[in-house]
């Protein structure tokens, strides 16, 4: 993980400074279902100070209704990782025959 120098007068809100991306990364033979509502994780406080950024990569179980039915991190900075795990469990994908698996990526960058 790479710390980036930034002076603080270029920081904003810490919801601003936080980029995301969606890996659209189906389990083998299932559909990639999209997200219809999303939430920014918000980028933690102590890891703006600490002027960390990196990537979480998580798996979500996604029940047939469109809501996220469990989460499970497969990488990424612990302070991240709360964030992200926060954002997506809010989240609301498109409704399926049965319950899918995908993997996300978020990508925090002061």
């Amino acid at each position: 993980m790479k710390a980036h120098f930034q002076p603080r007068g270029l920081l904003v809100k810490a919801f601003f400074l936080c980029a995301f991306s969606l890996a659209g990364t189906a389990v083998y033979g299932q559909e990639v279902r999209k997200a219809i509502v999303k939430f920014t994780p918000e980028y933690p406080d102590l890891a703006r100070r600490m002027q960390l950024s990196g990537t979480v990569k998580m798996q979500v179980v996604i029940a047939p209704n469109g809501q996220v039915k469990s989460t499970k991190v497969i990488g990424g900075h612990p302070l991240l990782v709360a964030a992200a795990t926060s954002a997506v469990q809010k989240w609301k994908f498109t409704p399926g025959n049965a319950e899918t698996s995908q993997t996300l990526e978020f990508d925090f960058h002061p």
